[in-house]
């Protein structure tokens, strides 16, 4: 837990830190979620211009037909929390060491044993961490709202039926340390939730909640499982940390089935608070210039957010991307000062003002 703060005060929560329900944070940070930011800045850009192992990558050696519905190659020894993936997951092994370097962490090298350098923030005039050290550097926590994972389950357990008719195989892309997941198991009995995340940080703290979690990373042909594997995926406050976010689509659709369901949530740059903000002359909660600093609004930590949506940009953005969008709702945001809690629940009726976007689409 962190200590909160209002908007306006000199101090600022950490951010995307779990909060209690009651707690008050800065209204600026979301969640973070490691798994997409960091690989698909690595993925898609690479700029840092180091190189190296990438990782992820499926060779013909490693991988092994499966009769189900998975292509596999030997699990993650590291990620695995010991849950049979093989029937839907293709992932890579480790160095034998249980150690890792990749081409996207400047210098930097994170072991098996969940050790590794933290990265500050850079001072005035020094070079700004590249995405993907600044996602696997576990000073950056990650968090969940509980009422926007609980929303967002109950939308997804409507879509999939009882688990009895048929188990669902359910993938939480960006699991982060797996809250959203386990907040929502209690709505998922019976269906198989996956947490996959790229960094192994947040996957040793899922372990702990999920029954299965995958190493993976969000780029197109990179997550580890089978085209057609998953029945629905759970996309929590991902899509504004992505450098890609079109590949990153892409690969969702490439991994769930015809009729596959999609439950994204993101945080809305139309928040009712950010159209009052914008007027102001302030820079709209959830929204950051710069990876060193937060400029032009309260607030201390960078979050990592490089791109926010209203709900008729995630909309259209969605359906481009092949998918058919069912229903955009709203959800409040956990960092709302009390006094305007109230407030913040009403305002999840109209989902063009509401602080969090929930977006459940389908595959065509």
């Amino acid at each position: 837990m962190t200590s909160t703060t209002r908007p306006g005060s000199d101090a600022a929560p950490r951010p995307g830190t779990r909060t209690d329900a009651d707690a008050s944070t800065d209204p600026g940070m979301g969640r973070t979620r490691a798994a997409g930011a960091a690989s698909d800045a690595t993925a898609r850009s690479d700029a840092d211009g180091s190189s190296g192992a990438r990782t992820g990558t499926r060779t013909d050696a490693d991988t092994s037909t499966d009769p189900g519905i998975g292509r596999t190659a030997r699990p993650d020894a590291d990620a695995d929390s010991g849950a049979d993936e093989g029937s839907i997951a293709r992932t890579d092994r480790d160095t034998g060491t249980g150690t890792r370097t990749d081409a996207g962490i400047s210098g930097s090298v994170r072991t098996g044993t969940g050790t590794g350098t933290r990265h500050p923030a850079p001072a005035a005039g020094t070079a700004p961490p590249g995405l993907r050290e600044f996602y696997e550097n576990p000073a950056v926590p990650v968090a969940s709202g509980d009422a926007r994972s609980l929303r967002q389950a109950r939308m997804l357990a409507a879509a999939l039926g009882p688990a009895a008719a048929r188990p669902a195989v359910v993938l939480d892309v960006g699991c982060g340390d797996g809250t959203a997941a386990a907040t929502a198991a209690p709505l998922l009995t019976g269906h198989r939730v996956i947490g996959v995340d790229w960094s192994q940080d947040a996957l040793r703290r899922a372990r702990t909640r999920l029954g299965g979690v995958v190493r993976g990373e969000l780029a197109p042909g990179r997550l580890p499982f089978r085209s057609g594997a998953a029945d629905a995926v759970l996309f929590s406050e991902v899509i504004e940390h992505l450098v890609d976010p079109d590949g990153a689509l892409d690969e969702l659709r490439r991994v769930l089935r015809p009729g596959g369901h999609l439950m994204l949530s993101t945080p809305n740059l139309a928040a009712w608070y950010n159209r009052a903000l914008l007027l102001a002359g302030v820079q709209p909660v959830f929204s950051e210039v710069s990876l060193r600093a937060v400029h032009g609004r309260p607030g201390r930590e960078v979050v990592g957010h490089l791109r926010l949506y209203t709900a008729r940009a995630l909309r259209e953005f969605v359906a481009a991307s092949g998918f058919e969008v069912v229903r955009v709702a709203g959800a409040p945001f956990h960092g709302v000062p009390r006094p305007a809690r109230p407030l913040d629940r009403l305002a999840c009726a109209v989902p063009s003002v509401s602080s969090i976007l929930l977006l459940h689409a389908r595959k065509g």
